[in-house]
Formats: C-alpha cells, structure tokens, sequence
C-alpha cells in the first residue's frame, strides 16, 4: 500500500492515476498539512474511487491544542463523515509529550466508522514504545511515522521495532523522505507493508503576467506521476 498526500485536486487525480492506494487530503504544505476546507474534500471525494483520508489539524506548529482548537476537530470530523470520506488523519499531545489518551479516544469514537490515523506527532512523543501501546487502546488503525528521526530512512531502527512491537495490533507507516530510491530498502530493512509519500514536485505557474519581484510565488504544489510509478515497481520488486 502506497499513500500519497493530495496538496492540490490535480494532485489527487495524479497521485490515483498512477497507482496510489489512498490519498491524505492536506492543505497548507508549508506547514507539514492542515485542515482541507469544505470544497476541497468535496470536490476530492467527488473525483476519488480509491480511499479518502482528511488530515485533522486546526493548524501548523505543535499538537498541544486549546480547548476552542479541539472543538475544531470535532466539528471537522463530523463534515468528513458527512462527506463521505473513509478516514481521518490527527495526533494530539500533552504538554509532557506523552499521548492525548483522552482526547484521541474520544475523536476516534467522535469518528467511528472511519478509520483513523495517528500522524508524526508520534514523532514527538517522549517515549515511542509506550505511545505505541496507547496510540493502540485508543483505537487508531495506524501510526504514521519517521522513527522519530527527520526521514524514516534515518528512523528506520526504530520503525522495525515499532512494526515487531505493533504485530497485528497497528498498522506501522513509514512516511518523510520516502522515494523511489529508498522504498525498497526501507520496506526490507523495516518489515513495514504500508508506506507514506509526497511525491511532491513543483508545477510552474501558467500566468502569463508575473508581477515583478513575485516570480517564484506563482509556482504550485503538486505530485509527480512518474515517482509514483516508480515508488510501486520498487515495492513490488521488494516484495518478490
């Protein structure tokens, strides 16, 4: 399984035109992804057959929320279930760094039927093992993860562990810098079976006026067909 985040509509059409398994629906990629607006998960929903998973995250920095922001993610919650998507993507903590046990059981019972996705702020934790067993009671479906170092090839230590631990409990996901040049060293050196990628590559601006001095501002966010492609036929060689 191959998961692509969607930045953009086309994106989405890309990324399921090439193969992808289910797309994380994610605005704002300057900040790691935030919340799609209305239009955008409808309009992704409209266009996708294959799974549709919204990021929940008010906004970008870190995931200690207020009390305003976590009524946010509630009422967001209930728009995804009312639009049909198949799935929900959050992370919350405490201030210690240890799981929100609380407030994450209560956004995946809030979520039910959706699946649920617990994103890096896994990464962020203060002990892996430890959130890996509450992530787990919490009933989430799966840990999103770069073994808590800046790509999941440099985690990738840690993420075999997480996999061993996880058994059939959790779904362990690799995610951050992960492309066709690593996948399948990553997939044997980790045991993992679901993978997590941007596959990000920048569109230049069709404006025929580009206001001086804004040059580089015009450019657009999108996925690269190609790498996908190229990212399955390396699992698929992997697995062989």
């Amino acid at each position: 399984m191959l998961e692509i985040i969607g930045f953009t509509l086309e994106g989405c059409k890309t990324a399921q035109a090439a193969g992808a398994g289910r797309i994380e629906l994610c605005d704002n990629a300057a900040d790691g992804g935030t919340t799609p607006s209305y239009g955008f998960i409808k309009a992704a929903r409209k266009l996708l057959h294959i799974p549709l998973y919204v990021m929940i995250r008010p906004r970008g920095g870190d995931f200690l929320y207020s009390d305003e922001e976590f009524d946010m993610m509630q009422s967001d919650i209930r728009l995804c279930k009312e639009l049909g998507s198949d799935g929900v993507v959050l992370g919350l903590l405490q201030a210690n760094g240890a799981i929100d046990k609380e407030r994450t059981s209560r956004l995946v019972e809030l979520a039910y039927p959706l699946g649920v996705t617990f994103h890096r702020a896994f990464d962020r934790c203060n002990d892996p093992l430890k959130a890996l067993e509450d992530i787990t009671l919490c009933g989430c479906e799966r840990i999103l993860t770069s073994g808590q170092q800046a790509t999941a090839a440099q985690g990738a230590t840690l993420i075999r562990m997480l996999v061993e631990k996880a058994a059939h409990n959790i779904i362990i996901m690799p995610g951050s810098g992960i492309n066709s040049s690593n996948i399948a060293q990553l997939a044997q050196a980790t045991g993992a079976v679901e993978f997590h990628s941007s596959a990000r590559t920048m569109v230049k601006t069709t404006m025929q006026y580009i206001s001086p001095g804004f040059e580089a501002t015009g450019n657009i966010t999108s996925t690269d067909e190609r790498e996908i492609v190229n990212m399955l036929a390396a699992l698929k060689t992997a697995g062989q």
